[in-house]
């Protein structure tokens, strides 16, 4: 049995007994077309079920309307809020969603990219892996003409837009918080130090002891990775200390989740015996127990500026724009496992 051929412009201006550009100006819903020829177009398109040919309009319009997703982990919520905000975006401005996971390596996220290169997308929004120190990869894709927005983890060397979030502020209001309650002896747990949200919040925890006058005590400050043999190691090292850390300050969703089981498996009361506050932005942090105090980021609000950034300089055909950085505020919810009782 012969597999039915798609319907086409010219079998529509074959019907009606017009040319195919009247019929693709009238589906276009353009202007130099009559009312009743625009309308006659587009029953009969939708008569016979036609849909258009993205590889032929994406040749035409030297466009793909694809934009290329680079997140460290789609399981991670933040990740995933932020994809659906980049996804509200580009839906309703015509544009799909191609996403891809770096799983925190640096060489998985270069071949992602070499391969979103390879299917012609329109542009890039990425927040770099654990292991990115270097941008020579982005840097090439833009050489290319393809442009690049960075989101919440850049690359400072790379010239091209981000949307971050006040992760100084956020660190230094978590900070002052513990400090406020009475804890004096605060650890920062916190990611690979050449990543820009780790130096952000760095800053922000260091501003908020300095203001407090506490003085920084480097052996409370522990980067590790996100896998839970690392951060367990890192934590038992960290609490052999003497006097051990009375709270910590955890500056990813992962690391406070590992952060959490350890500290649960040390049979360590929270926060009786150590206060926790987290960048944590997934609901859950309200329903474990203790409920965490967790500094949050407005993660669908990243996704959509990140979006409209983008498609702003894909269609003005520019691989900059005006707003070269959108800080967006975070917020702090204080709960239980931060509390003095």
């Amino acid at each position: 049995m012969q597999t039915p051929q798609p319907v086409t412009i010219k079998d529509i201006a074959r019907k009606l007994g017009i040319s195919a550009s009247t019929v693709s100006r009238a589906l276009r819903g353009s202007t130099e077309i009559n009312d009743d020829t625009r309308k006659l177009v587009q029953d009969l398109a939708k008569e016979l079920k036609y849909t258009p040919n993205p590889i032929a309009l994406s040749l035409k319009e030297k466009r793909s309307k694809v934009i290329g997703v680079i997140v460290p982990e789609i399981a991670n919520y933040f990740c995933s809020a932020v994809i659906a905000g980049i996804e509200d975006i580009a839906y309703n401005m015509g544009y799909h969603v191609v996403i891809f996971q770096s799983h925190e390596k640096y060489e998985r996220e270069v071949i992602n990219i070499n391969l979103l290169a390879s299917r012609r997308i329109d542009g890039l929004i990425i927040s770099v892996s654990n292991e990115t120190q270097k941008g020579a990869h982005l840097a090439e894709l833009i050489d290319k003409g393809v442009p690049v927005v960075m989101f919440d983890r850049i690359c400072d060397e790379i010239d091209t837009p981000r949307v971050v979030t006040d992760d100084a502020g956020g660190a230094y209001d978590a900070t002052c918080h513990l400090l406020e309650q009475g804890y004096r002896r605060i650890a920062h747990v916190t990611m690979a130090p050449y990543l820009s949200v780790t130096k952000n919040r760095m800053k922000g925890y260091m501003e908020a002891l300095k203001k407090y006058k506490i003085p920084v005590q480097k052996k409370w400050i522990v980067h590790c990775d996100f896998d839970f043999a690392n951060i367990k190691k890192a934590l038992v090292k960290l609490l052999k200390n003497t006097p051990k850390p009375n709270a910590i300050l955890a500056t990813s969703e992962r690391i406070a989740i590992g952060c959490f089981e350890v500290l649960k498996e040390m049979k360590l009361r929270i926060p009786a015996d150590i206060a926790m506050v987290g960048f944590f932005d997934n609901p859950v942090c309200r329903f474990i127990d203790p409920s965490l105090t967790a500094i949050h980021q407005p993660t669908f609000d990243i996704g959509q500026s990140a979006a409209r950034l983008l498609i702003t300089m894909i269609e003005n055909n520019t691989l900059h724009h005006q707003y070269k950085t959108i800080e967006l505020k975070t917020t702090m919810e204080v709960r239980a496992s931060s509390m003095r009782k």
